[in-house]
């Protein structure tokens, strides 16, 4: 096992989320959220991340906003905006990562841009001994806006 201080993502990362591509229903993402009891999946193009669709996005872009829930695709609601880190970065770097673009999760791919995980705060403070800047980054985010 890599020393606590110089684990990569690759070590820490859920693999091979399920994902959804940007024609697919809001039942499909409702599905596989409630399969593998996730709050976000991502929405690729092939292998290549371009969007993150959350539970959040689909109450707040979705139901909010008076979108019929039932003929609304991916597309409509989706967040393009995707931060990611590779799989080799440090757990340290995506921390810094998460904290400065006030996120909670980030995509992971490999030297190829191929969408190979997902990373979340809870992975990080789960698998490493970093609960006390994780719990700095929450904080931070947590007095952040919304971003969506």
């Amino acid at each position: 096992m890599a020393n606590q201080n110089s684990r990569q993502i690759r070590d820490v990362m859920t693999a091979n989320p399920e994902c959804v591509n940007e024609t697919d229903s809001l039942r499909d993402v409702a599905r596989i959220m409630k399969d593998k009891d996730t709050g976000v999946v991502p929405v690729v193009e092939g292998r290549k991340i371009i969007g993150l669709i959350t539970d959040r996005d689909i109450v707040v872009r979705g139901l909010a906003e008076g979108k019929n829930l039932d003929d609304a695709k991916v597309s409509e609601l989706m967040t393009r905006q995707v931060r990611t880190v590779r799989d080799d970065a440090s757990v340290n770097d995506a921390l810094d990562l998460m904290n400065s673009a006030e996120v909670r999760r980030v995509a992971v791919v490999n030297g190829n841009d191929d969408l190979v995980g997902i990373v979340s705060l809870g992975d990080i403070s789960i698998n490493t001994d970093k609960d006390a800047r994780v719990g700095k980054t929450v904080e931070s985010i947590s007095g952040a806006p919304p971003n969506n």
